[in-house]
């Protein structure tokens, strides 16, 4: 087994040279974790628009399934917190400039596909805006 020891600033290297490859960035966080939510614009948003400024990016909200979980509903209530609904990522994805807000859930498979076809979609947009703007020369 090989352990591998990486500081901050080298995992920031490594996550920026990522970023150079990405055409689209998605911004995932758990519904039912709202510090993850909150990270988007704490953490995230931040870390993209300075390594990628401008890049498209899509807002994802998982875990959709536990969302009106009992058990995850009566967790976050010990903590004075309630899930994320869908209005909250909408209008986050709306202040931050996101070209989309999603939602889906691994384990139910609800709205994966259509996490997958709007990343598609925007991919295949930028890369068709980018052949035009080839061709205009």
């Amino acid at each position: 087994m090989e352990k591998w020891i990486i500081d901050h600033e080298e995992l920031e290297i490594l996550r920026a040279h990522t970023y150079n490859k990405a055409d689209v960035v998605l911004i995932c966080f758990s519904v039912v974790n709202p510090d993850s939510f909150d990270n988007i614009k704490e953490k995230w948003f931040p870390d993209i628009q300075c390594y990628w400024p401008g890049i498209p990016f899509l807002i994802v909200g998982t875990q959709i399934d536990l969302r009106d979980d009992p058990r995850e509903i009566r967790e976050l209530s010990q903590i004075g917190m309630k899930p994320i609904i869908s209005m909250q990522g909408r209008k986050l994805a709306q202040e931050l400039g996101a070209i989309k807000y999603v939602e889906c859930s691994a384990c139910t498979q609800e709205g994966l596909e259509n996490v997958f076809d709007e990343t598609i979609f925007f991919t295949a947009l930028k890369s068709l805006k980018s052949l035009n703007k080839k061709r205009l020369y």
